[in-house]
């Protein structure tokens, strides 16, 4: 779990036995926060509102009733308890923990980073902080001062989750997999007996975008055992067998999604790829059918294209690229089809012409240079 995604955790209790010598300040404080620990978020709003009752610029009741909005996703209403308690108390530890953690599920980002520098003035050793702001530089792509946060996070707490999960993120978000596969994989030996099943789904992705779909396949089965509805396990068991290219094995996993989610388009389509892959035109065809009459999908028209291909009715292949090369003019794949629909009827000259069109605009593209370099050598 990242840190992120961490349940809302009130900060250490306020020293309420510094209350201007008040012992009714005192009581409420400690009743309010009571309160906000058992989730009797109203009745700890009543009893932090007492305080301002007796002192209406109050650091505990503006604290306690910023923390209750925040807990209630009132991320404004906390922001005007907040910036009010810093106003009158600047430097206010308390204030600007909450503050920095509305800000960024604001996701404004820029100024959570702004807030959480100013608390690590008072404390800068505070690991829940300094992942937090790692969590907001990698959020902003700010690759080098992210990872030097999380890195010196790890070396005062070696086994820090938060830390290990964020470095993960973060190099996948940069598209360095195995050194995401590497921080995630830590995270497994931190607590072997526990794991948690976004990090296995994490690996299993790492493992993917490597193509090495074995060693994926043994990640998400693990998360799938700990949930079978469990939609990036499904979704990669699924995908690993489609890159293994035993697309019958897919099937069974597209279509378990689809029991739990039948308007899913993209999995429709998939499936639909997966039947026209083992020569099932007329499963393939339905699937691609209902992924259209959900909304138009250039993936799923291409696969009725390629079915009419495969079928051997190249005019009308021929006529259903073309007018999706109208739609998307820029998709290499369209024309890699209609070129060699036109090569099967007989018609080189036009092949040739559409991969040339393609290369007007000055993409280059492997594919079609080399089909394009094959038809003008014979």
């Amino acid at each position: 779990m990242t840190a992120e995604e961490e349940k809302f955790e009130i900060p250490q209790e306020i020293d309420v036995n510094e209350s201007n010598g008040s012992p009714e300040i005192s009581e409420f404080s400690k009743r309010g926060y009571q309160l906000l620990k058992e989730n009797r978020t109203q009745e700890a709003m009543d009893e932090f509102s007492k305080i301002l009752e007796i002192e209406d610029n109050n650091n505990y009741a503006l604290v306690g009733l910023g923390d209750c909005e925040r807990k209630q996703s009132n991320f404004n209403s906390a922001v005007n308890y907040y910036t009010k308690c810093l106003s009158f108390h600047p430097g206010n530890n308390y204030a600007l923990f909450g503050l920095a953690d509305c800000y960024k599920a604001l996701n404004q980002f820029h100024k959570a980073i702004e807030i959480w520098e100013q608390y690590l003035l008072h404390d800068d050793r505070n690991i829940t902080v300094l992942t937090r702001v790692a969590d907001a530089y990698r959020k902003i792509k700010d690759f080098k001062k992210s990872k030097m946060l999380y890195l010196q996070v790890l070396d005062m707490e070696e086994k820090n989750a938060y830390a290990l999960i964020g470095l993960g993120h973060l190099h996948y978000d940069f598209k360095e997999y195995r050194d995401a596969l590497y921080y995630w994989t830590r995270m497994m030996e931190v607590s072997p007996e526990h794991v948690d099943i976004r990090v296995l789904t994490s690996i299993g992705n790492c493992h993917r975008k490597l193509k090495s779909f074995k060693e994926g396949l043994f990640y998400f089965e693990r998360a799938l055992e700990m949930d079978s509805h469990n939609f990036y396990a499904l979704f990669g068991i699924a995908d690993c067998y489609r890159g293994m290219n035993q697309q019958f094995r897919s099937i069974e996993y597209w279509n378990r999604i689809l029991e739990i989610d039948k308007k899913n388009k993209v999995i429709l389509t998939r499936a639909g790829d997966a039947y026209r892959n083992i020569g099932n035109f007329k499963m393939a065809a339905d699937y691609y059918n209902r992924a259209m009459d959900i909304d138009f999908d250039i993936y799923a028209a291409l696969g009725l294209a390629l079915i009419c291909k495969g079928e051997g009715k190249f005019e009308e292949a021929i006529d259903r690229l073309s007018r999706l090369i109208n739609d998307d003019p820029k998709n290499y794949r369209l024309y890699l089809d209609l070129a060699d629909c036109y090569v099967k009827t007989g018609k080189k000259t036009q092949a040739i012409l559409v991969l040339k069109d393609f290369q007007k605009f000055g993409i280059k593209n492997q594919a079609i240079n080399d089909f394009a370099d094959k038809l003008n050598a014979f």
